[in-house]
C-alpha cells in the first residue's frame, strides 16, 4: 500500500508531503485546483515521459518519492526476483528531474527507467481520466480477458509463449531454405573458396603480433643501428669509453681502500657497476647481430602480414574471429552440400513444433472461453450494481487463420444497455459515463485477481450523478475493502464515503500560485461536502445534508 506521497517543484505544487491510508482514500476540491497534477506526479514517479509544463520555472530540481509498504508474500517473491531489497517492509520509488532529464532511484539505489517501470506495475495501478477509452479497442479486450483468468490459465498461456516462439524460430529456418539448385551451387563454390582462403593461410595464434613486432624493427632499423652502435662505442668500443674509465677508477680507488673501511665499500659498488656495464655491452653487441637481416628477409614479413591483414579485413579483426568465421563457413557448406535432406528435416521440424502450437492454442481457447463465461456472468452482476438495470454482456470470439504469442483467438466485448437492444460492440454503443463504469466494473472483477494493491482511480465519476453516482461510490468502496484506494472526485456520493478525505486548493504565497493538498478531520470533511453539494452559498441546511450523507455513507 502506497503509505507516503512526496512532491517537490512539481507544476503549482512547491512541495507537499501526503500520508495515505488503508481503505478509501478521496481528494476533492475546485475544477483548476491541481487534481491532475497530483496524479501526473504520480505518473512521473512511476517511469512516465517528463512533460515541460510539469516543471516549475526556475525551481529545478524537481522530486517525486512514493513509499509503499510491502507485505504480500507474492509481491515480495517477485520483488525478490527483480533484485529488489525490502527494507523495514518498505519500497521506495523516487524521480528527480533537473535540466530536464530524470534520475529514477528505488531505495536510494539509480535504476533503469524500464526497471523502475516493472516495479511500479506489482506495487500500483493507475485509472486515467481517459483510460475507459482502451475499451474502445478491441484489442485491448483479449488482455482484459486474460489478466481475469487464473490458476492454470497463466502456465498454459507460458507454454503457449514459449511454442510460438519456437515456431517462429522454425519457420524462418525453413524460410531460408528458398534457393534454387543454381544458387545452391553459386553459394557453396564461394563458401569453399573462402574456407580454402582461410584454411591456406595455415595461420598461428598470435602470428600477427610478432610479425608486427619483427616489421616495425626492420622498418626502423637504420635508425636502430645507428643509435646502438653510438651507444656501443660510448660504453665499450670507441678510446676512454666508460668501461676503461671506470676501470681505472677501480685502480685508483683500490690501491688506497686499505685506509679507509668506508672506501672498500664504494670501490667494491664501483666494481658492481663495471659487472653491469660488462654484461650490459655483451647485451648490446648480441642485440646489435639480431639487427642484421636481408631484404628477402623483409619481403617476407611484409608479404605475410598483408595476407593476414586481408584475412582480417574479410573474416575478423583478430585469429578467433577468423576462426569463428570459418567454422561457421564451415557449416553453411555442409548445410548446403546436404540441402533437400536439411530442408526436409526443417520442414519436419515446423510441421512437428505447429502442431505442438495448434493443440496449446486449443487448450488455450477452451480454457478462456470457460473464463469468458465466468467474466460475463459476473461483469453483469458488477454493472447491475452500477445501475445498469437491464444489461447483457458478452465475449465474443472469432478464430484468427493464423497464429501469435497469445494463441488464434480474438475477442470483443459486446453490450446491450437497454431491453430489446441487440448486443453491441462497446465503442458503438457506450457513452463516456457508461465506459468509465464499464471500466469500473472490470477494476472490480480484476482487483480480485490483480497484485497491485494500490488502485487510484482519476475521476471515475465522469459524465453520472444522482443514482448512478450513489451506485459506483458503493463499489468503490467494496473494492477498498481488499485494496487501497486513492480517488479523485468531484461528486459528494464519493467523496462521502472516504476513510481519508484530503482538500486540494489553490493558494497565494508571495504573489505565487500554488496548489496545496490538506488533510482533513471530520468536521472539515463535512464542510467540505457541503461545498460540493451547495457550491458558492453553504447554508445550515446545506450542511445539515452534507453530514447526513456522511453518517449515511458509514
Amino acid at each position: 500500500m502506497l503509505i507516503n506521497l512526496h512532491i517537490k517543484n512539481i507544476a503549482l505544487i512547491e512541495e507537499a508531503d501526503i500520508d495515505f491510508y488503508e481503505g478509501l482514500n478521496i481528494l476533492t476540491g475546485e475544477t483548476g485546483a491541481g487534481k491532475s497534477i497530483l496524479i501526473g506526479s504520480m505518473n512521473l514517479a512511476l517511469g512516465e515521459k517528463i512533460p515541460r509544463e510539469m516543471i516549475r520555472d526556475e525551481a529545478e530540481p524537481a522530486l517525486v518519492e512514493l513509499v509503499f509498504q510491502v507485505d504480500d508474500r507474492s509481491v515480495l517473491k517477485q520483488l525478490e526476483r527483480l533484485e529488489v531489497e525490502v527494507e523495514e517492509g518498505c519500497v521506495i520509488l523516487s524521480r528527480r528531474i533537473s535540466g530536464g532529464r530524470g534520475i529514477a532511484k528505488i531505495n536510494g539505489e539509480t535504476v533503469p527507467l524500464a526497471k523502475l517501470r516493472s516495479i511500479a506495475q506489482l506495487l500500483i495501478n493507475i485509472h486515467g481520466q481517459h483510460e475507459h477509452e482502451v475499451l474502445l479497442h478491441k484489442k485491448k479486450h483479449l488482455s482484459i480477458l486474460d489478466d481475469f483468468a487464473t490458476g492454470d490459465f497463466g502456465n498454459l498461456k507460458l507454454e503457449l509463449a514459449d511454442c510460438y516462439k519456437q515456431y517462429k524460430k522454425a519457420k524462418k529456418k525453413l524460410e531460408d531454405f528458398s534457393l534454387d539448385e543454381e544458387g545452391r551451387k553459386r553459394q557453396l563454390s564461394f563458401l569453399e573458396y573462402e574456407i580454402a582462403e582461410i584454411t591456406n593461410a595455415g595461420l598461428l595464434e598470435g602470428e600477427d603480433e610478432e610479425l608486427e613486432t619483427a616489421y616495425k624493427k626492420m622498418l626502423n632499423s637504420k635508425k636502430l643501428m645507428d643509435a646502438v652502435s653510438i651507444a656501443y662505442e660510448c660504453t665499450s668500443g670507441a678510446s676512454n669509453n666508460a668501461s676503461e674509465q671506470i676501470a681505472r677508477a677501480i685502480k685508483e680507488l683500490s690501491f688506497v681502500q686499505d685506509y679507509d673501511e668506508e672506501l672498500k665499500t664504494i670501490c667494491n659498488q664501483l666494481g658492481e657497476v663495471s659487472n653491469l656495464l660488462n654484461d650490459f655491452n655483451y647485451t648490446l653487441r648480441d642485440y646489435q647481430g639480431e639487427l642484421a637481416f636481408s631484404e628477402q628477409d623483409f619481403y617476407e614479413t611484409e608479404k605475410r602480414l598483408d595476407e593476414i591483414n586481408h584475412l582480417k579485413s574479410k573474416y575478423g579483426d583478430s585469429y578467433k574471429m577468423i576462426m569463428e568465421s570459418l567454422a561457421t563457413k564451415k557449416e553453411q557448406a555442409d548445410k548446403l552440400r546436404n540441402y533437400e535432406l536439411e530442408k526436409d528435416a526443417a520442414v519436419q521440424e515446423l510441421d512437428d513444433i505447429t502442431a505442438t502450437l495448434h493443440d496449446n492454442c486449443n487448450r488455450v481457447s477452451e480454457l478462456r472461453k470457460q473464463k469468458a463465461s465466468e467474466f460475463e456472468t459476473k461483469m453483469i452482476e458488477a454493472l447491475c450494481d452500477l445501475n445498469f438495470l437491464d444489461v447483457r454482456f458478452k465475449v465474443e470470439f472469432e478464430k484468427l487463420d493464423y497464429y501469435t504469442q497469445e494463441g488464434f483467438d480474438q475477442i470483443e466485448f459486446m453490450i446491450a444497455t437497454n431491453p430489446g437492444e441487440e448486443l453491441k460492440p462497446l465503442a458503438k454503443i457506450a457513452s463516456g459515463g457508461e465506459l468509465s463504469r464499464i471500466m469500473l466494473a472490470i477494476k472490480q472483477l480484476l482487483a480480485g485477481v490483480e497484485r497491485p494493491l494500490t488502485l487510484i482511480f482519476d475521476e471515475i465519476d465522469t459524465g453520472i450523478s444522482g443514482r448512478t453516482a450513489q451506485m459506483v461510490s458503493e463499489k468503490l468502496k467494496q473494492i477498498a475493502k481488499t485494496h487501497q484506494v486513492i480517488c479523485i472526485t468531484h461528486l459528494p456520493q464519493i467523496a462521502s464515503r472516504a476513510d481519508a478525505h484530503f482538500l486540494i486548493e489553490k493558494q497565494i504565497k508571495n504573489a505565487n500560485t500554488l496548489t496545496q493538498i490538506t488533510p482533513l478531520s471530520e468536521e472539515e470533511s463535512v464542510m467540505e461536502l457541503a461545498r460540493m453539494l451547495g457550491g458558492a452559498k453553504i447554508t445550515d441546511t446545506v450542511i445539515s445534508n452534507a453530514r447526513e450523507m456522511k453518517a449515511l455513507a458509514k
